[in-house]
C-alpha cells in the first residue's frame, strides 16, 4: 500500500485548519458563541498551521523545505496546544480561583503594550473560565487541544518523510 503524496496530505491538513476554524465561526455567528480572548488566539494558531500546510501543497518542498514546513507546523501546534491547555486549566479551577472577567482583546491590544496585553490574556478571564458548550462531555479547547495535536503530528511527520 502506498501512501498518497506530501502535497495531497499537506492539503488534507489545510482542509481539517479551515474545518476548525469553519466550525468556530458555525458556533460564534449560528450557536451565539462568543470567544473570549484566548479562543481568538487558539484561532490565530489553526489559521497559521492551515496557512502552513497549504504553502507546503503548493510548494511541494524537498528534503530542506520539508523541514521548515515541519519546524513551524510544530511550532505553530506547540503555541496552540499551549494556548488551548492553559483555557483547558482555567475551565478545570474551583470556582473560588476563577479570575475575574476583564476587558476585551481589542480593547487589550489597542491601550497596552503587546507584553503587557499578553500577560492579561494569558492570566484569563471569569469568561474563559466558562464552559458554554461540549461534545461528548469535552470542552472546545479540550478538542483544540486533540486537533491540533494530531494535525501537528501528522504534519510534521508528513513533511519530514521521504
Amino acid at each position: 500500500m502506498t501512501l498518497p503524496g506530501k502535497r495531497i496530505l499537506n492539503l488534507a491538513g489545510a482542509l481539517c485548519c479551515a474545518g476548525m476554524m469553519g466550525f468556530a465561526l458555525f458556533a460564534q455567528h449560528v450557536l451565539l458563541l462568543d470567544p473570549c480572548p484566548l479562543c481568538i488566539l487558539q484561532r490565530i494558531a489553526v489559521i497559521s498551521i492551515g496557512l502552513v500546510f497549504l504553502s507546503a501543497a503548493i510548494h511541494g518542498p524537498g528534503v530542506t523545505a520539508g523541514r521548515i514546513y515541519a519546524g513551524l507546523i510544530g511550532l505553530f501546534g506547540a503555541c496552540g496546544v499551549g494556548v488551548a491547555g492553559w483555557h483547558v486549566r482555567l475551565q478545570n479551577l474551583p470556582p473560588d480561583e476563577v479570575p475575574s472577567c476583564g476587558p476585551g482583546l481589542e480593547y487589550m491590544v489597542e491601550n497596552f503594550p503587546l507584553k503587557d496585553a499578553l500577560g492579561m490574556i494569558f492570566k484569563g478571564s471569569g469568561e474563559c473560565a466558562e464552559v458554554v458548550w461540549r461534545l461528548l462531555g469535552l470542552s472546545m479547547p479540550t478538542w483544540v487541544v486533540i486537533g491540533v495535536t494530531g494535525l501537528a503530528v501528522a504534519g510534521i511527520w508528513n513533511n519530514l518523510r521521504r
